[in-house]
């Protein structure tokens, strides 16, 4: 038996900043049987307006837009109208983007080059409670939570790590953590094998990209 949201006209409000963008995406689904574009906006606040009013069955939100971005919208919209289901369609892929925008209750996450046919595949199924993700953007995910995690640095190893950062020397680290400078060379050793690193400007570079090592200016 087929579910309600195949028997039924879905409605669809498009929220993007872009002008050209957001007539494009509407031009692309007019034609689509039962799917009706009842609403369009280029900022997220008047998105939660449109929301309010017409409580669509999907919002499609770009991700980064004035006013209320993506993500701020998407939070907002699932709060209040948790039957309208929210689909990011954006052009940022990074794993940041996407996390940020699946944690703040997007259903799913697809590309600016998704096709006519993909989208209004992934609305229906958005309409239906399934989750939809651009093949790129699932290959993402799955590579991160693939990823082993960050092995944390024990107290001592970070002081050695930022004094590398300091550009000091073996012997000079020695002298300020008042430890033996083979003690140093140890603790590097140790260093380098959590960082799968094998020397000292990239031991800081590694632990400041997995936020293990952290500067402070002056």
């Amino acid at each position: 038996m087929t579910g309600e949201t195949t028997r039924r006209t879905l409605r669809v409000i498009v929220v993007d900043d872009h002008t050209v963008m957001r007539a494009g995406v509407i031009a692309l689904l007019a034609a689509e049987p039962g799917i009706e574009i009842v609403g369009e906006a280029a900022d997220g606040r008047a998105a939660l307006e449109l929301v309010d009013h017409h409580t669509p069955d999907v919002a499609l939100v770009d991700l980064r837009m004035p006013v209320l971005d993506g993500v701020a919208t998407t939070t907002e919209i699932v709060a209040r109208h948790p039957r309208t289901r929210v689909l990011i369609l954006t052009t940022y892929d990074t794993d940041a983007d996407i996390e940020r925008g699946v944690e703040a209750g997007a259903i799913g996450y697809l590309l600016k080059d998704t096709t006519r046919e993909q989208l209004a595949d992934a609305i229906r199924a958005a309409a239906r409670g399934e989750t939809v993700l651009a093949p790129r953007v699932a290959e993402r995910l799955v590579a991160k939570m693939r990823r082993p995690a960050p092995v944390p640095l024990t107290a001592r190893e970070a002081e050695v790590l930022n004094a590398v950062a300091d550009g000091l020397t073996n012997a000079e680290i020695g002298r300020r953590l008042v430890i033996a400078e083979a003690t140093v060379k140890t603790h590097l050793l140790r260093l380098f094998a959590k960082l799968d690193v094998d020397d000292r400007t990239r031991a800081v570079v590694v632990a400041l990209e997995r936020g293990l090592l952290h500067r402070t200016p002056g």
